[in-house]
């Protein structure tokens, strides 16, 4: 039995699917398994990760999990994991980990992995940069007027497709040789801005234009739905993003086998969330 939680979202959605196409028994976690729809197969419980007292009995029987950690609750979940058997996890970390402390997103998640390096767990930590899954906040704009409004066109990032996050994972929980690494994950080809505009314009078969905004534009609309400190993170990544080049590492090949999918290969594998007939 393999426990994953965060069964529902983006990442922890295909570990689930591809623990049980590799035949293992999985056990989803999620807040609200009336509402979960998850592949036949799955045993699905119920529990909060930012209430640890919820997932008594979320681990009985199993000995690995993986892990959508909440930075504040992440010791007592991982206490508990461990007492009830779990002995490996594989934890969704950010790249942000290996920054600086002046960085509350890098503090975050440094807080989540010093935890679990203290845990007496085996861990994986799985460092992702940009989720490919950020654009589809462009999917309404998209689908109701074929334009995309957003700073800095010329911002180069290297986006990565959520499955290939969840292989290595994957690969991770059932694999021996793992413990103890920290993963770094990008996609294989960065891009612009303009360009993943560019890309999903191509996988719905019509134009998408994009509309830029000044940066104070694009702020007003970011702190709607994020913290201020955050937004003014990501603008200024936005910003040092213009005429670089952004890195490309080879992690997702090395640890699982296959090359990583490129943004264009995720807009075709999301072209119906921005508008295209199904």
């Amino acid at each position: 039995m393999i426990v994953v939680t965060g069964a529902t979202g983006n990442v922890g959605g295909n570990v689930v699917r591809q623990l049980l196409d590799a035949g293992e028994r999985v056990r989803a976690v999620t807040r609200s398994p009336g509402a979960a729809r998850l592949p036949d197969g799955v045993e699905v419980v119920g529990g909060d990760l930012t209430e640890p007292s919820t997932l008594a009995g979320a681990f009985d029987g199993a000995e690995r999990m993986f892990l959508f950690p909440v930075p504040a609750t992440v010791g007592s979940v991982a206490e508990l994991a461990r007492a009830s058997g779990v002995r490996r996890v594989v934890v969704l970390s950010s790249s942000a980990a290996a920054g600086q402390a002046d960085n509350p997103i890098s503090v975050m998640h440094q807080t989540v992995e010093r935890a679990l390096e203290n845990s007496g767990l085996d861990w994986t930590f799985v460092r992702p940069g940009g989720f490919a899954t950020n654009t589809l906040s462009w999917a309404p704009s998209v689908r109701a007027e074929g334009v995309v409004r957003a700073p800095y066109p010329g911002a180069t990032v290297n986006l990565i497709h959520e499955a290939d996050i969840a292989a290595v994972a994957t690969t991770a929980l059932l694999e021996d040789g793992h413990v103890g690494a920290r993963y770094p994950l990008t996609g294989p080809e960065p891009m612009t801005q303009a360009e993943q505009v560019q890309a999903i314009g191509a996988a719905i078969g019509r134009d998408v234009r994009f509309e830029e905004q000044t940066p104070e534009q694009a702020r007003r609309a970011m702190v709607q739905y994020m913290p201020e400190p955050i937004a003014d993170i990501m603008l200024n990544y936005w910003a040092n993003s213009v005429g670089s080049t952004a890195p490309v590492l080879p992690t997702v090949e090395q640890v699982t086998g296959r090359a990583a999918r490129s943004y264009p290969e995720w807009a075709v594998d999301h072209a119906e969330d921005f508008g295209a007939s199904s």
